[in-house]
């Protein structure tokens, strides 16, 4: 053999052994953390669909190239093998790079530490890489003659590359097409669903937000309940003092609630409800007093929408109080559904819609979340993603049953929520 062809027969040597070191080395990352290479691959626009069994797929290929690299008698096909993978791993980067909206990673180790556009001049090298080690054994195995090898090859691996080409592209179309059409229950999980903008330090961490309107937030503390910290759309922080026009009340869980161009001071323990005009901050008892309640929203100027102990059953309810000449309180028994014992089974967490004028009540220890009109008639029962339908706790009665605790503690499975507009947002 001559010198040129000996150089040419340790290129492709050289080749083959990066291939197969690079193969092993992706594969073993892959198969090591399979779990969470296949919530990446879940997570990226082109192979969402194709989740559960590219992933089984690409680790096969991988470890079953590597294996045949080994062998003289099978590696070359095994290198145009690796040579077609590069060159469709290479289009599924160049893809992401251009066409999506987040680009989650499945690489692991040293890989999964460079940038896309990194990534993507590594698999270009090593595209490069196969396809010379090719077109050298290609000239050391023809005795064609010279015209015929240069088209020949080249032709055939520009072919290959085109065809993977596509092959991604085909994935991609078909996978968002699945997606967005015939979802099959896969979870996209954003990368950077929120956009820090500015932040603003509070000092205290009992803060909770008590309401927003006309560009300004509003936030109650409970250490300090009748103090309300605004802060407008320039993030400048103003403090306020709510003041009552009757004292002598023992407070035992006041929560602010504002609702511009109103804000009510609520305590089911007492039970009081005071309700004021945010242009003064002063707030007036609203009468007569209402049903002793844990939870309350206001749901106009004049009702609020409740939830306390039946005294019938003492079991968790919902109900309704309107203030004024015409007072009325209104028990909603449909609403929450028994499971266990009445009370933590059916914790949660109430709210008011008033773009959508419903009642939303989202359970803490079962998948399921209910709707009701403003007169608390039933729309409609639906569950979340979870799968727990039914509450997960044990609960332990003492003093002949007359009190009742948490034996254990529960599955959360919804742990918090909030409702703005036709959106409702559970964590």
């Amino acid at each position: 053999m001559k010198a040129p062809g000996k150089i040419s027969s340790l290129f492709i040597e050289i080749v083959c052994l990066l291939y197969m070191l690079l193969l092993v080395y992706a594969a073993m990352n892959k198969g090591l953390d399979f779990e969470n290479f296949q919530v990446e691959l879940a997570q990226s626009p082109l192979l969402s669909a194709f989740a559960s069994w590219i992933s089984w797929t690409v680790l096969i290929i991988e470890f079953g190239i590597a294996i045949f690299l080994l062998f003289r008698k099978t590696r070359i096909k095994a290198l145009y093998a690796g040579f077609c993978l590069m060159s469709m791993f290479t289009a599924y980067i160049f893809i992401m790079l251009n066409y999506s909206s987040f680009l989650p990673c499945s690489c692991g180790g040293i890989l999964e530490k460079m940038s896309w556009k990194q990534h993507l001049i590594f698999n270009l090298f090593f595209v490069a890489l196969g396809a010379t080690a090719l077109l050298l054994d290609y000239r050391l195995r023809t005795k064609t003659d010279a015209l015929r090898l240069t088209l020949a090859s080249p032709l055939k691996l520009m072919i290959s590359f085109a065809v993977c080409i596509s092959a991604v592209l085909i994935l991609f179309v078909s996978s968002e097409e699945i997606m967005q059409h015939k979802n099959p229950f896969i979870r996209r999980y954003p990368h950077h669903p929120v956009t820090l903008i500015k932040t603003v330090d509070l000092k205290y961490n009992s803060y909770y937000l008590a309401g927003h309107g006309n560009g300004k937030i509003y936030l109650g503390n409970p250490t300090a309940a009748l103090s309300i910290l605004m802060i407008d759309s320039r993030f400048r922080q103003h403090m306020i003092r709510a003041s009552l026009d009757r004292g002598g009340f023992f407070f035992k869980s006041i929560k602010l609630t504002v609702t511009p161009p109103y804000f009510f001071i609520l305590d089911g323990g007492s039970p009081a409800v005071f309700r004021g005009k945010i242009k003064d901050w002063k707030a007036s008892l609203l009468t007569p007093p209402p049903p002793y309640f844990n939870i309350g929203f206001p749901i106009d100027s004049s009702t609020i929408v409740f939830r306390g102990i039946s005294s019938k059953t003492s079991n968790n309810i919902i109900g309704l109080f309107r203030f004024g000449k015409k007072a009325n309180a209104k028990t909603l028994p449909q609403l929450l559904e028994k499971q266990i014992d009445g009370v933590f089974d059916t914790d949660g967490m109430l709210h008011y819609s008033p773009e959508m004028k419903r009642i939303i009540y989202i359970y803490t220890y079962r998948n399921q979340y209910i709707a009701a009109d403003e007169n608390g008639v039933l729309n409609f029962r639906a569950h979340t993603i979870d799968t727990f339908s039914r509450a997960q706790i044990k609960v332990a009665y003492l003093k002949e049953k007359t009190e009742r605790v948490m034996a254990a503690p529960g599955v959360n499975v919804n742990k918090a929520s909030s409702v703005c507009g036709p959106l409702w947002l559970i964590e």
